[in-house]
């Protein structure tokens, strides 16, 4: 499993309704790519959650190394981001684990991300155990419907995105809305079923 998160802030006076007509039309047309487990259609609006910016984020998690590949450089739809908004970087992470959540058949309207680094001196092994047990035992939550964790080793850092049916405290993470999700092969993500 590959994670991948672009994050384009966009102007205060920005109108997000030109973000929401995009996802709305744009989303159902990844509903069936070959290779993506999942794709969050991810917003911000200052003020709104607690956002201080305006955003659009869209998170993938990929089944497929070269599904990935093929959206970014091979005609597979990154194109229309970088015609739209200019090239984002986008941020990568070997996959660690995915899981369905307690809510796992509830309609999904947030997200939150939450990233942390490993210390210098510890052992990433140990860490990524750690973080796997703590996502293991916040399958019972109230609301959430999915949880993946991955490890990006360019920078040393864990990342946590969970999916929630209703808006969650955000843990010190980055909150989103999330008006459109797809998941044309979730199923080969999945490794926890609900409890």
């Amino acid at each position: 499993m590959i994670a991948m998160q672009y994050r384009m802030s966009l102007p205060a006076d920005y109108d997000m309704d030109i973000i929401r007509r995009r996802i709305a039309a744009g989303g159902p047309r990844f509903d069936g790519t070959p290779g993506l487990g999942l794709k969050a259609f991810l917003m911000r609006e200052s003020g709104v959650d607690g956002s201080p910016v305006h955003q659009y984020a869209p998170f993938y998690l990929w089944t497929d190394s070269a599904a990935a590949a093929r959206f970014l450089w091979a005609g597979g739809g990154f194109a229309g981001v970088v015609a739209s908004f200019g090239r984002p970087v986008v941020q990568t992470w070997i996959g660690g684990g995915y899981h369905r959540g307690a809510a796992f058949h509830e309609p999904i309207t947030h997200a939150v991300r939450q990233v942390a680094p490993i210390p210098v001196d510890a052992d990433p092994a140990g860490t990524a155990a750690e973080v796997g047990a703590a996502v293991r035992d916040r399958l019972g939550e109230d609301g959430l419907h999915s949880i993946a964790w991955a490890v990006d080793p360019r920078t040393w850092e864990t990342m946590t995105f969970a999916l929630h049916a209703g808006r969650p405290d955000p843990r010190g993470g980055e909150l989103y809305q999330a008006p459109y999700v797809c998941a044309p092969h979730e199923p080969e993500l999945a490794v926890g079923r609900p409890r």
